[in-house]
């Protein structure tokens, strides 16, 4: 699979000559450090190719008629249209964050922060991007699965990064591993949730449910996909509410944080402001 593009290979060393760089029979712990910036590279991977699936699929139905009017300006199409942009938005806001983190390494909240939401990140956004390109792939129609189009090669490689560096049930080990030997991390994720407490009712609620899930230390390993999924849309949800406009946020919040009953892209609820997140998200020329 991938975009048939790039070249690859496996190299077998035989006989070669290696030194040391760690603590014989700490292996996994040397390697972190390096494993914990190729999972970053994963996140902008996927996060770019969310923003370049939602940027085609507004372009094709912001130019495209039917049933006397653009596909953009369709009810329906409009609330597909928002629910993706919201998805890229989240992802790429998500990403810049941790960007920052990493590069302040020195500083202690941010590393504990980069620690354990990278692969948080690295297994919610990766995981979300497959499903994300074949919906705006499904935008375009019959001519975004043809070969001269970009979104059969996006969608081709939209699952890699979720495999890449661990995959999913790697990732939400690692995020339990991180917890129980450094519990600090804990304490500087909640901490960054905490800076956009109290600037929507959901979020707050939603907070104080993923509080709730520590509870049960029994259950943790079982539940570890449940608690990670809530973790990344908890951070996410916090990032555009102090970062993004009152639309995106909002939004957000209420189709991620609160039921509404649809699992699928294009099911938020009614009295999100969808023209203004799609003009938002729509690709501009230069």
């Amino acid at each position: 699979m991938g975009n048939a593009a790039n070249a690859s290979s496996e190299t077998e060393l035989r006989g070669a000559l290696g030194w040391m760089v760690g603590e014989e029979g700490r292996g996994v712990r040397t390697i972190i450090e390096m494993v914990a910036t190729t999972r970053y590279d994963c996140m902008i991977g996927s996060s770019s190719g969310m923003r370049q699936a939602a940027a085609q699929a507004i372009h094709h139905a912001s130019n495209r008629e039917a049933f006397g009017a653009r596909l953009s300006e369709q009810p329906l199409m409009q609330n597909l249209l928002a629910d993706l942009a919201l998805e890229s938005e989240a992802a790429m806001t998500y990403t810049m964050r941790i960007a920052r983190a990493m590069d302040n390494q020195d500083n202690e909240h941010e590393k504990l922060l980069s620690r354990i939401a990278t692969p948080i990140g690295k297994y919610w956004i990766c995981k979300r991007t497959p499903t994300h390109a074949y919906e705006a792939m499904e935008v375009i129609g019959g001519s975004g699965v043809m070969e001269n189009h970009i979104m059969p090669r996006l969608f081709r490689e939209s699952p890699v990064n979720a495999i890449w560096e661990g995959s999913g049930n790697v990732q939400c080990l690692d995020i339990l591993r991180a917890i129980e030997k450094q519990p600090d991390v804990l304490d500087a994720y909640f901490m960054e949730l905490q800076k956009a407490q109290g600037a929507n009712r959901h979020f707050d609620t939603f907070l104080n449910d993923i509080k709730s899930e520590f509870t049960d230390t029994n259950t943790l390993q079982y539940r570890g996909r449940i608690i990670a999924d809530k973790m990344a849309l908890g951070l996410q949800a916090a990032l555009l509410l102090q970062h993004s406009t009152s639309d995106v946020a909002d939004a957000f919040c209420l189709s991620r944080l609160a039921s509404n009953g649809g699992s699928n892209y294009g099911t938020m609820p009614t009295g999100v402001n969808c023209a203004a997140i799609v003009e938002r998200a729509a690709p501009t020329s230069v």
